[in-house]
């Protein structure tokens, strides 16, 4: 694991070329690689910048005159004067391939506008928050982990995450870790989260996908849960599109119904993903 974490600008690298009109211009501030595969870094936060936790904004890089964007989930909750992401590195991916190089200092660019379904506001109130996600999926709900409002609304959060290797699995082992030391929601937080990680290529502790360990009862067995129910539970998703089309599936299936911020209802879907 590699991590830097001083903002030293001084060796910043010049800009290739002018920023586009009407988007952010943020310094990178720190960056942390997890594996070969996943990174997280933090940029500066726009003073005009408002967005809920849990929505998402198209960020991409000075290396063009028409830069290419992408879809990020903002990491970070909606108080923090910074702005996280978690992103997947592919080799020839047409902007993590060079996003993957960044290095404090540097400049990321950001259109003006956050959006997203994954925020609880498109939810009704109920008893337990079932959070599902895969790899890189997580970014939304450490978000909306750190917010006071999830757990206003809610009195239990389930955090599954799902991820090929054991290593994938440390960014949201660490931000489960930390949530009781943080100083705004740490005492909102505790005996309240309980994370779920599961494998699906190397050996751990617990392998399998995540709809075969809850279509095989061993999801509500390991937690010691009863079964999900439109009554009680709500359900946001976000990960590969695989995993969305089954766990939607799954919880339609078992009488919930998809919400939105104008008729909010039992389960939201986040589809505009990355990784």
């Amino acid at each position: 694991m590699n991590t830097t974490s001083a903002l030293n600008i001084a060796g910043a690298r010049p800009l290739q070329f002018p920023i586009p009109a009407n988007v952010y211009a943020e310094t990178v501030v720190s960056v942390k690689h997890y594996t070969d595969r996943l990174f997280s870094f933090r940029i500066t936060r726009p003073q005009s910048l408002r967005f809920r936790s849990g929505e998402f904004v198209m960020i991409g890089l000075p290396n063009a005159e028409k830069p290419v964007f992408r879809a990020y989930s903002i990491a970070s909750p909606a108080w923090d004067d910074e702005l996280e992401f978690f992103s997947i590195k592919v080799p020839d991916g047409p902007l993590t391939s060079e996003l993957q190089k960044i290095e404090i200092g540097d400049t990321v660019i950001m259109r003006q506008k956050s959006t997203g379904t994954l925020v609880v506001d498109a939810l009704t109130p109920a008893k337990r928050l079932f959070m599902i996600s895969t790899g890189t999926g997580i970014a939304p709900f450490a978000s909306l982990l750190r917010d006071p409002d999830t757990f206003e609304k809610f009195e239990q959060v389930v955090l599954t995450h799902t991820c090929r290797d054991n290593a994938e699995l440390t960014y949201g082992q660490e931000l489960v870790a930390e949530l009781e030391n943080d100083p705004l929601i740490g005492e909102l937080t505790g005996g309240r989260v309980t994370l779920y990680n599961s494998t699906t290529r190397e050996t751990s502790e617990r392998m399998g996908r995540i709809t075969a360990l809850i279509g095989s009862g061993k999801f509500y067995a390991d937690l010691g849960i009863d079964k999900l129910d439109p009554e009680t539970d709500r359900i946001m998703i976000c990960g590969s599109m695989h995993m969305l089309r089954d766990v939607k599936e799954l919880a339609e299936s078992l009488g919930f119904e998809e919400g939105s911020l104008h008729h909010p209802a039992s389960f939201v879907v986040e589809r505009a993903f990355v990784g």
